[in-house]
Order: C-alpha cells, then structure tokens, then sequence
C-alpha cells in the first residue's frame, strides 16, 4: 500500500476566482498558473513507489479527477492514485483490518510448517531436498509476512513513516526480495519436480540436500542482487503535514518508472512463469504416455499426486500476483487513474500478500502426511507408524519426490513408470 502524499489541489485560487466573479482574463490567468505550478511539482517530484514496488508514475494534472467536494481535498499517493479524504475509513479501517488478519494467519500458518520440519528433521535426523525447498519458501512467506506491520502503521497513519531511513530501506528491500525469492524457489521446485519424475534415476546424485542448500544460497544471491535499484533509490519523502513517507525515489520518472516496471514484470512474474509452466507441461506430458507396471503403480500414483500439490502452490502464486503484475502494466498507459482503479490495485496487493497465508493451508488441506507429521511434531510420543515415511517417500506431502532411496532397492523400482493423468 502506498505511502500518501497530501497535495493541495492547485485550483483552490482558480475556485476562488471564479466565486468572486472576476474578469475571465484573470480567471484564465490563475488557471494557467495554478497548471504550471502542478507541472512544476510533478517534474520536481521524484517517482515513488510503495513498499510493495508498486511502481506507478506520479502524474499531478488539474483535470486528474472531476472537481471534488468543497469539504474535501485531493490526496496523491505515490502509487499514481488520487483518492478524497472521504475515504478515509476504508484506507484507515477497512484496508488495514485485512493486511491484519493476513498477517496473523500467515505468520501461524508458516510457524506451524517450519515447525513441523524442524521437528521431523529432529526425530529421522535426515533432510530431503523437498524438506529444504518448502522450508525456504516458509522462511520467505514468514519474513514477508512481518514485513506487514510497517505496512499497516503507514497506512493507519496516512502515509507517515516514522522508522527512520534505514529501517525504510531494509523493509522496502526485505519486501521486494520476498517476492522475488518466492518466485525462484517455486521455479526450482519446479525444475526438482522435474528430475524426480522424468529422470529419477540419471539425476538422483544432484538430488541432495546439500546441492538443494546450495541453490537457495544461490537464489538468495541472485534476488538481493537483482534488486539493487531498490537498496539504491528507497528513502524518505517528504510529506504535506511535515512528516516523511518511505518510498522508492527513481531519479528520472518519465522513463524509470517505464523500465523499472517491465524489469520488475519480467524478473519476477513472467520469466518464472513461462519456465514453471513449459516444465509443468513436460512433466504431465511424461505422466500421461508412460504406463506403470501394476506392481509399481502405487509409487507412481503417489508421486503423481505430489505433481498435483506442486502444481496446486505454484498455481495459487501466480493466481494471487497476477492482477497486481497485471495493474501495473496497465497504469502505464493511463493517463487518469479512477477511483476503482485504485480500489483494484489495493485488492491486488492484498491478493500478493495473502499468498503468503495460503501455502500452509494447501499443505494442510491437501496432505495427509503433513498433518499427521504436524501431530508427531506437537505429540512426540504420539509416533503414529503411517506418519514414518513422511516426507521422505513420494507420498502426498511436502515431500515433493522420492529421496534417500537405499542403494540395495532394485533399479526396477525406480523407472519412470507412470499412470495417466485425471
């Protein structure tokens, strides 16, 4: 949610000439002054973004809304939208109350997983690569997730942030990375997904734990690089009350808030997606035209649900982000931003932020494994026999493929072997 920065309409003097019913050459005259001092501000004014990098150019224009009420000001924030005061309550009531219940169910949710595996490592002493990977996303989505109170004291306070500079730049960084990262594990779960279901056997040596630890190592790298503009330009901005907002400050709007966007669309939604889903594609494609041996269909079946639980995550990602890439892309080429352009754009930030509640939810909804695992984490001594293969077998759980597989099992159990798809 952006940071709102209080703007005084420029036509109050125009208003006020045109109550007093002075001549019309003086009238024209304020009009075309009162524009120039907007252009003025506009070309002055750094682009700003809010501290989910939604960047909409700042366009300040006396005709960006119809004439407002005489009792209400015009209010611009740096998401490119004009908002009236009369809204109010839902920007300082409504708005935060569900960033709030996203936040607490979040961070419940992801505590409850990265517990759970922690705890599951504890009593086998053994971590898979699926382990890793769902624990990772789980740290991301927690480290989103308390990026959210800042969030809701900004937007309570009206745009104010009162944090400091560098808390600005750490939670603005914190919350682009977040999302970047969630992107790129979900494309290397992906790509794991792959190799243990088209390739089980050729690539199983890549498949450990440590090369998976080095692959998020190497995300992280990659994402905290990415994102230099972000640690480069986020700071404070001053605000009409005398306050400060946190903001992403591009030195050239006109064409940065252009470039940043598309870098920020490509980057981080349309490449990943583009990649998970050509994946996606081979992988039920090598599902549908290989048949399982009856003995071995029971494996196959399992791992083929574990498909459709990676599908399910990835899915529910790129359902949730997609009106907010979407939004973005479209400010672009609009000149005038309504209203319900803005409504829209706040649901699709709380879209983004409650994917990072849903994850937990899918986990527990659609696994088995994983609530009975969740009960031996809470209940040591409850050691349910059917909650041992757990994670580690390709059974509906976190555990995303079969790892650990004993060197004595037949290589015959390990061919790809598959059933249709439903």
């Amino acid at each position: 949610m952006p940071p709102l920065i209080h703007v005084k309409s420029a036509t109050t003097s125009f208003r006020a000439a045109a109550d007093a019913a002075l001549p019309s050459s003086i009238t024209a005259h304020l009009e075309e002054s009162a524009a120039a001092r907007l252009r003025y501000i506009s070309s002055q004014m750094p682009c700003a973004v809010d501290i989910t990098l939604g960047v909409m150019s700042i366009k300040l224009e006396m005709d960006f809304v119809s004439e407002p009420d005489e009792n209400s000001s015009l209010q611009y924030s740096s998401s490119g939208t004009v908002r009236a005061e009369t809204s109010e309550p839902y920007h300082n009531v409504f708005m935060p109350s569900i960033y709030g219940v996203i936040c607490f169910v979040g961070i419940i949710g992801n505590c409850i997983v990265i517990y759970t595996i922690v705890k599951k490592t504890k009593f086998r002493a053994q971590q898979t690569v699926p382990d890793i990977f769902i624990f990772s996303l789980s740290i991301v989505d927690l480290l989103f997730l308390l990026g959210m109170p800042f969030l809701i004291h900004q937007l309570v306070g009206n745009g104010s942030w009162c944090f400091g500079a560098t808390m600005c730049t750490v939670i603005t960084a914190l919350d682009s990375n977040s999302q970047t990262v969630s992107t790129y594990i979900l494309t290397v779960m992906t790509l794991d997904r792959y190799l243990a279901t088209v390739h089980p056997i050729r690539f199983n040596h890549v498949r450990t734990p440590c090369m998976a630890v080095s692959v998020v190592s190497l995300v992280w790298i990659l994402s905290l690089l990415s994102i230099t503009p972000v640690w480069m330009y986020a700071g404070l901005m001053p605000l009409r009350d005398g306050s400060v907002g946190c903001a992403l400050l591009l030195p050239n709007p006109s064409t940065d808030t252009y470039w940043f966007t598309l870098y920020q669309f490509v980057l981080t939604f349309a490449l990943p997606l583009v990649v998970i889903c050509v994946v996606f594609f081979k992988i039920l494609k090598n599902m549908a035209a290989t048949v399982a041996p009856l003995p071995q269909r029971s494996l196959r079946v399992r791992t083929r649900k574990v498909t459709r639980m990676a599908v399910a995550i990835c899915l529910a990602f790129f359902i949730c982000w997609a009106p907010y890439y979407i939004l973005q892309l479209a400010h672009l080429g609009v000149q005038r931003p309504s209203f319900a352009f803005l409504y829209a754009y706040n649901i699709a930030i709380s879209m983004g932020y409650a994917n990072s509640c849903i994850n937990p939810l899918l986990y527990i909804v659609l696994s088995e494994t994983f609530k009975r695992q969740f009960i031996v984490a809470i209940r040591p001594g409850h050691r349910d026999m059917r909650a041992e293969p757990g994670m580690a077998d390709g059974s509906v759980s976190m555990r995303l493929a079969p790892d650990g597989v004993p060197q004595s099992q037949s290589s015959r159990e390990l061919l790809p072997v598959t059933v249709a798809v439903h």
